[in-house]
């Protein structure tokens, strides 16, 4: 089939580039800045957009990284980014509805979730702004698109060789500072790359797939048991705690959001596990290694 990736030229839309053409089928990457020479065909905003989703699978990953400090300016972008695109897509679609819209989302669109277990059936929050707020007006722009079927894909945080979160993270446990951040009691949703992308081909593949889907890891953790695991599989040493008035500090020093790291939810990939769905990598010691030894 025919897929369009809409800000396909990011991490998540590379690998998903790379799995469907060994698949098969024809990725498109719809960008604003389209290459000439490239392993899969890319197109801009400005060209025939219906004509390329008539009949074809979308998959809507367009939007700002949001690892950014949550200033007003940076909200209204990250929303910007993510509803335009959308808007732009819905009207595309009247005139070349695509037979399958993937909408990517986050799982970030419960904020602060506690010790709640969050499935497809929860409600999202109210806030914060950033990226609650966020989320919840990017699923609104798709909501009632034309399309044969629609899927939103709330996605946990994706770990993958060479991406900004694994880095980040191997490189704090690297460097001494792999302790627990703040309380360490939030809880990390995760999911390895190789399950991501089996996920969004389960989706392609079986039309029975429609609404909300959770891709996250079956067993998600608190942020004190993850940063334990990441010095496990890096041989690294037990490291002291950072306080969350560190956390804050160093959040303006690397321009990033302090609730990444100190706010979590406790996401379970519900309606995968009831349709028996096998993880390839569904706990974090095995996902790791896998993906840091190789």
């Amino acid at each position: 089939m025919k897929i369009v990736l809409a800000g396909g030229t990011g991490a998540l839309g590379r690998s998903l580039c790379a799995d469907l053409a060994a698949r098969g089928h024809e990725p498109v990457v719809l960008t604003r800045r389209p290459a000439a020479t490239g392993p899969h065909r890319q197109i801009g905003w400005d060209g025939d957009l219906a004509g390329e989703l008539a009949g074809a699978v979308l998959i809507n990953l367009a939007g700002e990284i949001v690892d950014r400090p949550p200033t007003p300016a940076n909200i209204d972008l990250l929303t910007r980014s993510r509803v335009g695109p959308t808007r732009a897509l819905a009207e595309a679609a009247a005139n070349g509805a695509p037979a399958l819209w993937i909408q990517l989302s986050t799982l970030a669109i419960y904020g602060e979730g506690g010790e709640t277990v969050l499935t497809e059936t929860s409600p999202p929050a109210e806030g914060p702004p950033q990226m609650a707020g966020v989320a919840r007006a990017w699923e609104a722009a798709a909501a009632g698109v034309p399309c044969g079927r629609q899927v939103i894909l709330r996605t946990a945080v994706v770990f993958d060789r060479d991406t900004p979160a694994l880095n980040r993270l191997t490189g704090l446990t690297r460097w001494g500072l792999g302790g627990r951040v703040g309380s360490g009691r939030q809880w990390v949703s995760w999911l390895h790359i190789d399950d991501f992308l089996a996920v969004v081909r389960l989706v392609i593949d079986d039309p029975a797939w429609s609404g909300v889907l959770h891709a996250t890891s079956p067993s998600p953790m608190r942020n004190a048991e993850l940063m334990r695991t990441f010095r496990r599989v890096l041989g690294r040493p037990p490291a002291p705690p950072t306080p969350e008035f560190l956390v804050r500090l160093g959040a303006r020093v690397l321009r990033t959001d302090p609730a990444l790291a100190l706010t979590g939810r406790r996401c379970l990939p519900a309606r995968l596990t009831e349709a028996g769905f096998a993880f390839r990598h569904p706990d974090l010691a095995g996902a790791l290694t896998h993906l840091l030894r190789g």
